[in-house]
């Protein structure tokens, strides 16, 4: 039975079905939720790539707006949620977010990739496979509509 689970989420129709299957499994175990919201970019990154400051604050307003969706949809719920954003590398925040929270399950989406994407991620799902501390939940299908 998985207590401690923890929520990826990027807004996508992929971090819709994570969602609402992890909530789902969290409320029907009772366990509590962790949502993490991850920015592939740092502030540094994105300042250089991008031609003004305002990209960067409308980035980092964005990914705001999907943590707060993100926790607001499962507190309508009544699930009690945390949330955190991040930025970086995603494979590398969801395992160490795993790590130190102490949860016992992940729950990712699926996004599904043209054969050149797929080869180009490879690495990362095979890399999040390697450094997860525990199970990994895929959600595949189709998202009830996540609003707040």
């Amino acid at each position: 039975m998985y207590r401690n689970i923890l929520l990826c989420y990027d807004g996508t129709e992929a971090g819709r079905n994570a969602l609402k299957e992890g909530a789902e499994l969290a409320s029907s175990m009772g366990a509590h939720t962790h949502l993490l919201a991850i920015l592939r970019s740092s502030g540094i990154d994105l300042a250089a790539e991008l031609p003004g400051p305002s990209h960067l604050h409308d980035d980092q307003q964005a990914a705001v707006r999907i943590l707060r969706e993100g926790v607001d949809w499962l507190k309508s719920h009544r699930l009690d949620a945390q949330g955190q954003l991040v930025f970086g590398d995603p494979v590398g925040h969801i395992a160490t977010c795993a790590r130190t929270l102490g949860v016992d399950l992940i729950v990712v989406g699926h996004r599904h990739r043209s054969r050149l994407a797929r080869w180009l991620r490879e690495d990362e799902d095979a890399a999040l496979m390697e450094q997860a501390p525990c199970s990994i939940l895929v959600a595949i299908g189709s998202a009830a509509v996540v609003k707040s």
